[in-house]
């Protein structure tokens, strides 16, 4: 009887523990519907990065994952829409009128569904922006149901944060921005040559001055998408056309919004970092006086548009600015290549979006394969140069053997590669236009790589202004070491420049 009720008491004991158990997880709130932390987004994101190998998608997150984010920035999140049942927007996006009636219906019945459970709320309180050439909206929300009822939309195309950004990536976002000219150059770094210009030393390698005895570049655009250029540099301005380089033009834009008030306008062309300096100088640098350095195609026209503060494009502002750049670049039929020396491991749909339509418009754009982060480890190309559509360039040492640059990435989108580094002394890279003054910078990574390649091609396409982007590109195939075959790391390889405008 004494164990009867032991055993009686235990088992009301049991049943009262498990009850207050029971009770204590109806109190808790479901996990699945709180926010995950900053930390606990960017290990979810890290992993599915290192897993992947690659870009990560916002497109193939969780839910949760993906709600989290929104929440966790600023609650702003870019909507690509299309009509239901409409096929090919890759391919056809640079044709569609947003006017048409079917368009205005997709965009109302994605505005109708977002605000449907959201009592109190109006069209005006959650719609930021109607992109004017592209299917892209930009909205307030931050109610996960809503979220999720757009994310299955027919309509929706796509759906993902517009400002979310990791600290490491948000740290590392000024990189490339520390542009001041060189103390001390060795001469081996350089050769002058009239009227009084510095060739840098890895021109040679891709047998650049050869190649100028057939074509400077004459008479072809790029334009170059990056953080603008200095207007304190007059090789870029005033002397543009000097010495040997004459009868051209350049351009400055700025489509990149620096304020964080969404209704604000760009704050124009001028290089507050740097890099798209730098960048303009290796393509277009004229071939003048005073000792500064030249550049690849030191004849082309130049499209300087400033689309982003920097070379990570992951804030909204950056996504839309680079976006609108490619635009303004598709739109503009003078323009035969885009360089692009940023990017982001972040695949990002609006900036895609631009890029499908500057490609579909016959444009050749080159992209660099990446500078390394501790996010980057992996050495995988980035975002937007693993694209299809985009040309992946990267930076390697000289030498007898390939070898990528010490912060170079490598992968099998890479396409063509460019020495931009001394493999004896990581310091010693290309030159280029410093902010101001004659006194050359160094500059090195993928970038430099991306622009002087793009400056290559301009030297070839300018020797028959009526090719086809493909029978430009074939030509600078044709003309790499590796070719027929490609390297698993490195693409076609080096480009001999000579070889291919001959």
């Amino acid at each position: 009887m004494k164990l009867k009720n032991v055993l009686i008491a235990l088992l009301a004991g049991c049943i009262l523990a498990s009850c207050a158990k029971e009770d204590l997880q109806i109190s808790q709130p479901d996990p699945d519907q709180e926010p995950l932390s900053r930390q606990e987004i960017n290990e979810k994101v890290e992993q599915e990065i290192i897993r992947q190998q690659s870009v990560f998608r916002w497109g193939q997150a969780e839910e949760q994952l993906l709600w989290s984010a929104v929440v966790q920035s600023d609650s702003t999140i870019s909507i690509g829409y299309q009509p239901a049942g409409f096929e090919n927007i890759k391919e056809r996006i640079h044709e569609i009128n947003l006017q048409n009636q079917n368009w205005k219906q997709a965009r109302e019945n994605i505005i109708r569904t977002a605000l449907s459970g959201l009592p109190g709320v109006s069209r005006n309180d959650i719609l930021l922006q109607e992109d004017q050439d592209l299917p892209i909206l930009l909205l307030k929300l931050s109610d996960r149901t809503a979220i999720a009822r757009l994310r299955a939309l027919p309509e929706v195309r796509y759906l993902e944060p517009a400002n979310y950004q990791p600290e490491e990536i948000a740290r590392r976002s000024d990189s490339g921005c520390d542009v001041v000219p060189a103390s001390s150059i060795p001469t081996a770094d350089y050769t002058t040559v009239s009227p009084n210009v510095k060739v840098p030393w890895n021109f040679y390698n891709a047998n650049i001055p050869a190649a100028w005895n057939t074509s400077t570049g004459a008479g072809i655009k790029v334009a170059l998408i990056d953080t603008g250029t200095s207007p304190n540099q007059s090789k870029l301005g005033s002397a543009f056309n000097s010495g040997q380089s004459q009868g051209r033009t350049i351009s400055r834009k700025g489509t990149y919004v620096s304020s964080w008030w969404w209704w604000a306008s760009p704050d124009g062309p001028d290089d507050q970092c740097g890099h798209g300096t730098q960048m303009a100088g290796l393509i277009a640098a004229p071939r003048g006086s005073g000792g500064a350095t030249v550049g690849v195609a030191y004849n082309c026209n130049l499209l300087a548009i400033r689309g982003t503060g920097d070379v990570v494009v992951n804030g909204g502002s950056e996504k839309d600015g680079v976006k609108d750049a490619l635009v303004i670049a598709g739109k503009d039929s003078g323009v035969k290549i885009i360089s692009m020396s940023i990017g982001d491991v972040f695949w990002s749909d609006t900036v895609a979006d631009g890029i499908y339509y500057a490609y579909n418009r016959g444009k050749l754009i080159f992209a660099a394969a990446g500078t390394s982060l501790s996010w980057t480890s992996w050495y995988g190309v980035i975002f937007p140069a693993n694209m299809a559509e985009t040309v992946a360039v990267t930076g390697v040492r000289d030498g007898s053997s390939l070898s990528r640059c010490n912060t170079c990435h490598s992968g099998s989108e890479v396409d063509f590669v460019a020495v931009m580094q001394r493999s004896s002394d990581n310091s010693r890279t290309s030159l280029t236009l410093a902010p101001s003054g004659n006194t050359p910078a160094y500059v090195g990574g993928s970038s430099a790589a991306t622009a002087t390649t793009a400056g290559i091609a301009a030297l070839v396409w300018a020797t028959n202004p009526g090719q086809s982007r493909n029978q430009v590109l074939n030509r600078m195939k044709n003309a790499s070491q590796f070719y027929p075959s490609r390297n698993s790391e490195f693409g076609w390889g080096l480009i001999d420049a000579a070889q291919a405008v001959n």
